[in-house]
């Protein structure tokens, strides 16, 4: 089954780069590598820094812009570094909220095409949404491998390549 992103414009900015048709080939892309269940959805909110910040500061302390965050409906986490999360029962994955200002500033700085940052973005959170994490090794490159595959199958380089070539 596919993702299906309900999508809320807090800044207008999100629907010129077309965060609606992004998220629909993400969705539809994640059916390729999830067995998830039917009507799996999750609510991402296209929003700026200034919102962001207050979000990062309310749910992780951090008073400062980030490109994306995510509240997972469910705790998937795997059960010890370097497993594969639990598989998602409930159809509600959860929320995710992307900034404008800071994504943008990220695909410039890296000098990536926009959309396929957003799209790497938007998959991140998503499976963050899923269990995945990067906190340790082990289990960054579990997530990482998950993301340029299907990243891969969406036609877009490997972003962690991209990054240490520029390094």
């Amino acid at each position: 089954m596919s993702v299906i992103f309900d999508l809320v414009f807090e800044d207008l900015r999100w629907k010129k780069k077309n965060l609606a048709e992004i998220a629909l080939k993400v969705g539809t892309a994640f059916s390729e590598y999830f067995d998830l269940p039917k009507g799996a959805s999750a609510v991402v909110m296209g929003c700026n820094d200034d919102t962001i910040s207050v979000l990062n500061k309310n749910f992780r302390g951090k008073l400062q812009a980030t490109n994306v965050l995510s509240w997972p409906g469910s705790d998937l986490a795997a059960k010890g570094p370097g497993n594969f999360p639990l598989p998602a029962i409930d159809p509600e994955l959860g929320n995710i909220a992307i900034s404008y200002e800071t994504c943008m500033c990220e695909a410039a700085g890296a000098e990536i095409d926009q959309t396929d940052h957003i799209t790497h973005l938007l998959i991140h959170a998503t499976l963050h949404l899923l269990g995945y994490n990067h906190i340790e090794n082990d289990d960054a490159n579990i997530m990482e491998s998950v993301e340029i595959k299907i990243l891969a199958k969406l036609g877009i380089s490997n972003p962690y390549y991209i990054s240490d070539e520029i390094k």
